[in-house]
Parts: structure tokens; sequence; C-alpha cells
């Protein structure tokens, strides 16, 4: 069995997936998809950068993470049926997007959440950490590590990301506590960043930090905040499951399997983020079946049925 991994080369989460796979499997990866007996469309989207003639002579598991029904146009349902037809196998991070694939397509759908790697997101001493960086005691921190910008202009909301659910949040709590301070990063902020400076609330941006910067940055948090319309993972839960970091999230992607129904939220009847203690103890113990090697196992062994 030798694998093939389409990446997007963007510096982003599905290049780290690619990175840790063949980094954990140094006898089947391949870098010639000539090569391979297995093409993983891990990237779904750049798929048309693979030749035809590999996609129609190799078994092919194409990776969806989510569908965005305002998105997803004649145009990209007619792409989603050009690419069904080299296809073998499906997998998908969560049910939801299961069930948007599923009703495509009558090819097979493997569910199952990306791996965690238990090395890069842990606890640390919160207090230790914070007191080292030189944030105040009594500031409440609420996280959002994530694009949510178009970015076709740099300004436009990314309405799946519901970046701008998440302002309304934390703009309204910091009126009634102005302790609270967001700390932000990935690519694509603009959108948050300049609702937050109309408003008037101070904030922490880091734009691409590394890992080692990024799990210290989740430790600092008093709170992390997915406030999501569609999503495939996202990523976050997992990572703040691993980290312990208190997340409260909307009922997206595969938040509603790792964490507590008392930790998912509904904009429309929104509970007091301030004071209600997420159940970190849940999710770190739903997350731990996804560590590494056992996590990255699951994929390796659905690779070798096909």
């Amino acid at each position: 069995m030798k694998i093939f991994t389409l990446q997007a080369g963007e510096k982003w989460i599905c290049d780290r997936f690619v990175s840790e796979w063949n980094e954990s499997n140094p006898d089947t990866f391949v870098q010639d998809p000539y090569e391979a007996s297995i093409i993983w469309l891990l990237a779904d989207w750049c798929w048309n950068q693979m030749p035809r003639d590999v996609l129609s002579a190799k078994r092919v598991v194409c990776t969806v993470h989510h569908l965005v029904p305002e998105k997803f146009s004649t145009s990209a349902r007619n792409e989603f049926m050009d690419r069904d037809q080299y296809v073998d196998l499906y997998h998908v991070p969560c049910i939801a997007t299961q069930n948007q694939v599923q009703a495509l397509t009558d090819k097979p759908v493997f569910v199952r959440p990306f791996w965690v790697n238990q090395n890069i997101w842990f606890p640390m001493d919160r207090k230790d950490l914070r007191r080292k960086q030189g944030i105040p005691e009594d500031k409440f921190l609420i996280g959002s590590f994530q694009r949510d910008t178009e970015g076709f202009d740099l300004k436009s909301p990314k309405l799946e990301k519901g970046p701008d659910i998440f302002c309304d949040i934390v703009i309204e709590a910091h009126k009634r506590d102005q302790r609270i301070v967001p700390i932000l990063a990935g690519w694509r902020r603009q959108y948050v960043v300049n609702r937050l400076k109309d408003a008037k609330v101070p904030y922490y941006y880091a734009e691409l930090p590394d890992f080692n910067r990024l799990n210290e940055m989740y430790n600092w948090l008093d709170l992390y905040l997915v406030t999501s319309r569609y999503e495939g993972g996202p990523q976050a839960v997992l990572e703040c499951a691993a980290s312990r970091t208190p997340i409260l999230s909307t009922k997206v992607g595969v938040s509603p399997e790792i964490l507590s129904a008392n930790d998912i939220i509904y904009p429309d009847n929104l509970i007091d983020i301030v004071n209600h203690v997420p159940d970190v103890d849940h999710a770190y113990e739903k997350v731990k079946d996804l560590f590494m090697p056992v996590g990255i196992e699951a994929f390796r062994n659905t690779f070798k049925e096909i």
C-alpha cells in the first residue's frame, strides 16, 4: 500500500495533517502520485491539481471537510459530480458532513475526526504562562484562532465561520464586563479586528504563531469560543479538549461528539459566557481516543480495506 496525499500548500491545518500523516507512515507515503496505489485528496478543493489519468488509474479517497449550502452553487455541484466519478471512498470528519455528502453520492462515506497530536496540544500552567506574558490575573481572555474574512476582499465576513456572531457576543459581553479581552490568531482576521476596533474593545492578535506559541495561547485562555454556522472540525474543538482549555461552541462539526451538551451554545439563547464553567474533563476524555498513534491508525486501517 502506497499513498500519495494531496495538500493545499497554505501553511495551515490541512498541510499539518499531511505532514503528520507522512511522518507517521514512512512505509506507505510516496511523493510521486504515479507511484501510489491510493490517492488521498485531503485538500479536496485542490483536486484539479491531480492529473485525470492518475485519478482514473488509482483508488481515490476524498476528504470533504464541510459544505456551505449558500456557496454550493450549480457550478460547485457540477464540480462535485465531476470529481465524484473518480472517488472510491469519501472521508468526512463529522456526522453533519456525512449527511451533506451522502445526499450527493452513492459512494461509501467514512466518518472519523482527524487525529490529535498530544505532543503539540497539551495542558500547561495557566497562571505561570500569564504571569510570564504579563497578563493581569483579573483579565478574562476569550480565544478565537481561525480565518473569518473572505479572501476576495479581506473585509467581508466569512459567514460560515460566524465572525459576526463572535463579535456580537464578545462586544456585548465587554459592555457588561470590561475585563474581557479577545485573543485572536490565524490569517484573515480583518473583519473581527475591525469590529473590535470600532467597538473600542482591546484585543491581542498573533497572525501565524508557531505550534508552541499557539498551545501557550490556548493555555492563557479563560474561554475559547466557536461561533461557526458550518464546520468539518473545527480542529480547535479537539485542540481545546486536548489542552483542557474551556470551550463553548455552536452545534457544528465535531462539537456535539466531543463537548458536553451544556457547552453547546445557541446564538438566540446565549448562556452567561463569563460565569459558565465548561466541562473540560468531559471533552478531554472524549478526545483521548483520537490521540496519536491510535487516531492515525484508524485511517490506515480504512485505507488497507480499499
